[in-house]
Formats: structure tokens, C-alpha cells, sequence
């Protein structure tokens, strides 16, 4: 199993004795209210996810992601993890004051505010997704947020409700649950979408390499044309019940948003589940990408610049269904011409879905299209 990044997995959640103990001083605070999204982050800060973060990064931290790629003690390093406010609300905080976030009129966390400073945006999505094209979705999210951003440790006093809580562990107990089951070596696997043969294919050739496979689909904001949450596991569940063993196989969901970072967003996607312990992970054509913003293969080659990430990127280039062969084949494997091949687009298999009709079973089993088919619209509108 991979070490935490950083070397330690990060706990931020506040034990009960440790709220009892000051539960008149947190009555005391001045509370700043958070929306729905930013409490996914506080939790996936405080339970490990984002190790070695142990709260929001402070601007020397910003600006060493934004030029290197690197936390300042030069461990990889590539999404700012931050927390946005408006100017006048700024105003009225104190730099080395404790403040209460607040959700829905309820304190949930504490922040230590260490830094407040208003960034570069033009210079962050350069950086980042490599465009300053509002028509890319992380692109535009960025330039609609608030101006002022507030760094600091935080503690979590109260976890959030989330989304199908029965496909949900944290990084501590993902851990645990590989160790019960014998395994040393896991993949893991991102996607959100509704897995189609060829999800499958790299899936069960990573497997044979590695003790168990860590499904991790994203849950949270995406960009209008993904498969709803629902869809994606009620989809998977479908496909893990009938083709997968289920002594090498678990799916847990990962709640954040989706940033469309492309290459960058591969790292930090490999970050996320060293912490929950996977020591391989998965990394096919433009992963995390979003229309034409990044070459097919960027988010693989990135990692050239991170042999010292620590865990083992698996990549998958280019596989496609070869009629002659009568399986799945990639060009190292196969010797037939493109006449004989069909290949896994997601456009055209989404089309075929939203006219209603079954994929053909080359390129989705009946089962998952079945789970599919039963949404009236199964795409985030």
C-alpha cells in the first residue's frame, strides 16, 4: 500500500472531547458562511484526501503550484486548494484570528486565517488548464469567484451530509478495508462517466497486474453533458455485480469537483488516491481534459516532471473493438486495419443513448445500457 503523500495522512476532523472542550469559545466567533461545495473540500482537507494540506494554502503556496508545479518544500504539487470571499467581507477579518465557517446557520469548521490576498487570475488558469479561454468550464469557474482568498489551517467540527453515503469511505478507512482484504498493490481508476467496454478493458488489464482495483468515480459539479452522479454508479454497480470479482474489486466515490485541468489535473487526480492508499493508477487518453484545450496524451506525458510522486502511473493509449480479433486490441497487439475496428467514442455512444437505443454490446454490456436507458435524461443539463 502507498504512503500518504507527504509521508503522514492528514486528520483535521475534531473528536467529540475536543468539541466539548471548547464549544463556548467557538459561540464566540465570528462566523463566515460556506456553501454546499466548499464543505465537500473543508471535509476532503480534514480526512486526508488532499495530504499533506492540513487547510487552505496560504500565497507563498499558491504562488510556488502556480510556477512549479511544487508545494514549497518542493513535493508535487499542481491545484490550488483555496477559499474564496468577497472583498468587503475581507475587510472585516483579522490576519492570526480564529473564525467559524458556517453552513446553513451551523458552524462546521474552524479556519485560522494566516493570509489573505487577492491572486493573479489570468496567471492562475495559465497556469493551470493552460488557457485563458472563458469557454473552458474550469476557466470560467475561476474568473467568477470571488476576489479575495483567506489561507489557514482548518478543523472540521461536523462532516457533511453527502450523496449515496453507502459508496463512501474516507482515505483512513479505505486503508483499512485494503488491508482486511489482503491487498498490497491497488489501481485505481477515475472517471465520471458510465463505464462502456473500453472502461472495462483497462480496468481488468490493470487488475491482472495488481491485487484489487479501487473504482473511484468523481461525484460533485460537472459540466452540463456528464453523466449524472446516480447514472454513473447505479451503472457500475450494474457492471461490477455481473463481470467483476467482488474480492478484487470496490467502488467508492470521490466527492470534488471536476476541474478540467487536464495534465494537471492527472496529478492531482494520482495524489488523491495515493492517499487513499493506491499505489498504481490509472491514466488513459485526455484524462480529465475537456474539448480540444489539451493534447490526447499530456496527461500522461506530465509525468516525466514527477518521477517522485509515488505511486505508479499505468497508461492506456489508444484501444478500440477489431471485428477479426472478436475482442478488445490496442495497436501493439493487433495486426488488422481500421476497417475492422470500432472504436469507443463517448459522443457516439452517448448519441445513441439519448435516441434511446442500445450500444452495441462491442462497445457497452446490456446491462449498464439497461441502468442507463431507464433515465428519461441521464446528462447533467
Amino acid at each position: 500500500m502507498a504512503r500518504p503523500h507527504g509521508g503522514q495522512l492528514v486528520d483535521q476532523v475534531l473528536s467529540n472531547n475536543q468539541l466539548n472542550r471548547i464549544k463556548e469559545e467557538i459561540k464566540e466567533l465570528k462566523p463566515i458562511p460556506i456553501d454546499y461545495e466548499t464543505f465537500i473540500e473543508l471535509e476532503n482537507i480534514a480526512i486526508g484526501t488532499f495530504s499533506p494540506l492540513e487547510g487552505y494554502m496560504i500565497q507563498q503556496e499558491v504562488d510556488s503550484v502556480l510556477d512549479t508545479g511544487r508545494l514549497t518544500n518542493d513535493l508535487a504539487w499542481t491545484i490550488p486548494i483555496t477559499f474564496a470571499v468577497d472583498k468587503e467581507q475581507a475587510n472585516l477579518l483579522e490576519k492570526g484570528n480564529q473564525f467559524a465557517l458556517s453552513y446553513q446557520g451551523e458552524v462546521v469548521a474552524l479556519l485560522d486565517l494566516e493570509d489573505k490576498f487577492i491572486p493573479d487570475k489570468k496567471h492562475w488558469v495559465k497556469a493551470v488548464f493552460n488557457t485563458t479561454d472563458e469557454k473552458h468550464p474550469g476557466v470560467k469557474r475561476i474568473y467568477k469567484r470571488k476576489e479575495v482568498l483567506l489561507g489557514g489551517t482548518i478543523n472540521l467540527l461536523k462532516r457533511p451530509k453527502v450523496p449515496f453515503p453507502e459508496n463512501r469511505l474516507t482515505p483512513k478507512e479505505t486503508r483499512v478495508l485494503f488491508k482486511v482484504k489482503g491487498w498490497k498493490t491497488i489501481v485505481g481508476f477515475q472517471t465520471r462517466n458510465a463505464p462502456h467496454i473500453g472502461h472495462e478493458y483497462v480496468q481488468k488489464a490493470a487488475l491482472t497486474f495488481v491485487d484489487g482495483i479501487f473504482i473511484n468515480p468523481v461525484i460533485g459539479k460537472k459540466k452540463p453533458g456528464d453523466f449524472k452522479d446516480e447514472v454513473i454508479l447505479e451503472s457500475y454497480n450494474a457492471l461490477i455485480n455481473h463481470y467483476y470479482l467482488r474480492e478484487r474489486s470496490v467502488l467508492v466515490t470521490l466527492l470534488t469537483e471536476m476541474r478540467y485541468a487536464g495534465p494537471k489535473e492527472a496529478i492531482f487526480h494520482s495524489i488523491m488516491r495515493k492517499n487513499y492508499g493506491c499505489t498504481h493508477f490509472i491514466i488513459g487518453r485526455d484524462h480529465a481534459g475537456v474539448g480540444n484545450y489539451y493534447p490526447p496524451f499530456a496527461a500522461q506525458d506530465i509525468f516525466d516532471d514527477y518521477p517522485d510522486i509515488g505511486i505508479v502511473p499505468l497508461f492506456f493509449r489508444s484501444f478500440s473493438h477489431c471485428t477479426k480479433c472478436g475482442s478488445v486490441v490496442n495497436e501493439k497487439i493487433c495486426p488488422h486495419s481500421s476497417e475492422h475496428h470500432i472504436n469507443f467514442s463517448g459522443t457516439k455512444i452517448r448519441k445513441m443513448l439519448i435516441e434511446g437505443k442500445h450500444p452495441p454490446k462491442e462497445l457497452m454490456r446490456p446491462e449498464v445500457a439497461d441502468i442507463i436507458l431507464q433515465y428519461e435524461n441521464p446528462f447533467v443539463e
